[in-house]
């Protein structure tokens, strides 16, 4: 046999696609007598290769089954050509994937090994390219274990004998050019696992967009071609702290806030529409978003994602997110995004078991499957992992212009003991219950968001007492900029779900959230969490009848913005939703045409106004300079009342709360100054359905003291009320 043409046992293993290393074989080879050029051309009867410009370079002849070769003889370099085949129906011509040298380079290699590579979004996955010339798209994927990886798709008629990957030894990298491929294909890749078992295709771990439920596949897109026009909004972001700026947050989950026709998901585009100028009416400075990363199933909310790089095709296609977006900071809005690298599904296509055996999931049972939620948990030890999920979280802030990440269930990630019995788990090294790996990740996270995106911000969703979980990493803290106070949370909806007659015996679950109120950069959330699983709306946690309800609504509500903290509050909250919260429909909106829905509605809208306005309210969030208790022993009345403070020079707030139904007549509190204060808001006010009581506009300290102040003032207080006082020296 001729030196050149390939070895017989290459030539069938190239046709059993089982050819571990197929640009070895096919493509063009210098020989000692020529280039000779091998492809795989299924259905063909003749293949000849040509220039690009049609010019015969060789034919080739069919040597077994569906593989030719030939040799050109006379080519001085390596040629660039196409391949022509036909048979008796057809003739077609192509460009050969194995004609083409490799997209990635070493720097790839090592990067991905040390864990170290940025953005791997603009290496793995699929990347439209040009190469070597040639159109097409660059597909990279890591499996390290696999002893194929053929990419295949419409394509190629989802044959993985067409498209067999060349692997990178230095990382487990698979990858492979394919030219005349654009945006839309739609692709998956077929992995033969190191033990011969061909796996059930998998959608690409950085697979930009995916097709719409049930199907799995991904779709070859460009996120990287958007106009952005908020370039003087994302220079704003970078101005000042995010701890000193006001943050009030309407949560979301778009696939239930409305609903189109027939009760279909609204697009992206038809939600920049509806829910942005919505948001922006209310006074929210940001809209935070229930995972949008792509999901297998609507029940998870969206809490259970296999493609963390692709926004979900439930509501559209990536370009159509990014307009979401733009046009969000186009009305000063800041999105939000829930971001889940705490567990992942099991589901055949994603992640689990992506390549035979354990690779995104750690090894160990007790450390890689969630018992709670059935799912895997990432193996945050392993570099390439957390190198994973590092840039899908700088993707987001990045390619999208998000403006900050909210991270679920951290609590999970930081205990080896999480909802486990004992026996259940490993301690770690030193013998504790603390998750070494998953603290060196959520640092290393904080960090590069913190360092690459000036302005952008981290939430975490902890619900224990771990210390520092909104430090700096230089501090020893795990470097988020603010954290959920879940003990306000459950404390203060513990009390208003009592009844008022019994409220005096549980004052201490209003006032205990200021011993611990500064520890953290925290945000006050009332979440989705707390409004499904029979736990009711805010409204219908609320005793006594209609008026009662929201009455004490608004009260609480006002005391939640008067109170140190971030603000958040779940969608249809704003305006008393009674209903639990279905995913499954769009919120009740028939409601908001009704008193007294109308007027707390109205409230809230209100209360974010004077929130962003006045700086008391929000500039020392996070500082114990910021606020100081005037009332806060008046169990027996359910009275307190405090003080806001900013800067030097900002005027402070009084506010005051009565958790009863009897109003409190020459209700006298301690004041810092004399002088006239100003009634703010009143949450009893007509206008949002309450009685109507107050104090004609404001009150008069006179230097009286009490409770610890120079001056004071009597006060009426309305029942079942919150009351701002803003200290206004200058009017009479």
């Amino acid at each position: 046999m001729d030196s050149w043409r390939a070895r017989p046992d290459d030539v069938e293993a190239v046709l059993a696609a089982r050819q571990n290393d197929p640009f070895a074989v096919l493509g063009p080879h210098e020989t000692a007598d020529g280039w000779a050029i091998r492809a795989f051309a299924p259905g063909a009867e003749t293949v000849r290769a040509t220039t690009r410009q049609g010019e015969l370079i060789v034919e080739l002849e069919r040597r077994e089954g569906d593989f030719f070769e030939g040799l050109a003889k006379d080519l001085k370099e390596r040629p660039a050509y196409c391949l022509e085949a036909s048979n008796a129906r057809a003739r077609w011509t192509f460009h050969d994937p194995y004609a083409f040298g490799p997209v990635l380079g070493p720097m790839d290699d090592h990067l991905l090994v040390e864990g170290a590579h940025r953005q791997l979004y603009k290496r793995l996955g699929a990347q439209l390219t040009r190469h070597e010339g040639v159109d097409g798209v660059a597909f990279a994927v890591w499996a390290p274990n696999a002893a194929r990886v053929s990419v295949v798709g419409d394509f190629n008629q989802w044959d993985g004998r067409r498209c067999q990957m060349r692997k990178r030894i230095d990382s487990g990298l698979w990858e492979i050019f394919v030219p005349d491929v654009g945006a839309g294909a739609v692709y998956k890749y077929e992995i033969i696992s190191a033990a011969g078992a061909l796996l059930p295709l998998k959608a690409d771990p950085f697979g930009f967009a995916a097709e719409l439920r049930p199907s799995t596949a991904s779709v070859v897109t460009d996120t990287d071609d958007f106009s952005w026009t908020d370039a003087d909004y994302m220079e704003r972001r970078k101005q000042g702290e995010a701890r000193r700026k006001p943050m009030s947050i309407f949560e979301v989950h778009l696939g239930s806030w409305r609903r189109g026709e027939h009760n279909r998901f609204l697009t992206y585009d038809e939600l920049a529409e509806q829910l942005i100028p919505y948001v922006s009416w209310l006074g929210f400075t940001h809209v935070e978003l229930l995972p949008i990363t792509e999901h297998p199933l609507d029940a998870s909310w969206g809490y259970q994602p296999i493609g963390l790089f692709a926004p979900t095709s439930r509501f559209g296609d990536p370009a159509g997110f990014a307009r979401f977006v733009d046009r969000a900071h186009a009305a000063g809005i800041g999105v939000i995004l829930d971001w889940v690298p705490a567990h992942f599904p099991t589901d055949a296509h994603g992640l689990a078991h992506f390549d035979g055996g354990p690779l995104y999931e750690h090894w160990d049972p007790k450390r890689g499957f969630h018992p709670d939620w059935n799912t895997a948990i990432y193996d945050f030890g392993r570099r390439e992992v957390a190198n994973f999920l590092y840039t899908s979280a700088l993707y987001w802030i990045d390619r999208f212009h998000v403006d900050g990440l909210r991270v679920d269930a951290v609590a999970s990630m930081l205990y080896l003991d999480y909802s486990r019995k004992p026996g259940e788990w490993t301690p770690n090294p030193e013998g504790g219950n603390d998750n070494k790996e998953a603290i060196a990740f959520l640092r290393r996270a904080n960090e590069l968001v913190y360092g690459l995106f000036p302005g952008a911000i981290t939430i975490a969703e902890e619900s224990t007492a771990w210390p520092g979980v909104s430090q700096p990493t230089s501090l020893g803290g795990l470097g988020f900029g603010f954290k959920w106070n879940m003990g306000w949370m459950h404390d203060t909806l513990d009390y208003i779900s009592r009844d008022p007659v019994h409220r005096r015996w549980s004052h201490e679950r209003l006032t205990f959230g200021l011993l611990y109120a500064f520890s953290e950069n925290f945000v006050l959330p009332i979440s989705h969490d707390e409004v499904v699983h029979g736990k009711g709306s805010v409204v219908g946690k609320i005793p006594g009848d209609e008026w009662q309800k929201f009455a004490t609504a608004r009260a609480y509500y006002g005391f939640m913005w008067g109170h140190p903290g971030k603000k958040l509050l779940f969608m249809g909250q704003e305006f008393g939703q009674t209903s639990e919260w279905n995913f499954n429909e769009a919120l009740p909106w028939w409601l908001t045409e009704f008193w007294p829905h109308k007027g707390l509605q109205a409230f809230i809208r209100d209360l974010n106004e004077l929130y962003r306005r006045l700086p008391a309210l929000h500039a020392r969030d996070s500082e114990p300079e910021g606020f100081r208790w005037i009332v806060v022993n008046d169990e027996a009345q359910s009275v307190v009342a405090f003080l806001r403070m900013g800067a030097d020079g900002d005027a402070p707030v009084a506010v005051v709360c009565n958790f009863t139904p009897v109003p409190r007549h020459a209700y006298r509190i301690g004041l810092p100054a004399p002088g006239h204060w100003r009634e703010a808001l009143n949450s009893d006010a007509a206008f949002y359905g309450g009685s109507n009581m107050g104090n004609l506009g404001g009150v008069t300290a006179e230097p009286r003291p009490a409770h610890g102040f120079g001056a004071s003032a009597l006060l009426t207080l309305p029942p079942l009320a919150t009351l701002f006082f803003e200290f206004s020296p200058g009017q009479p």
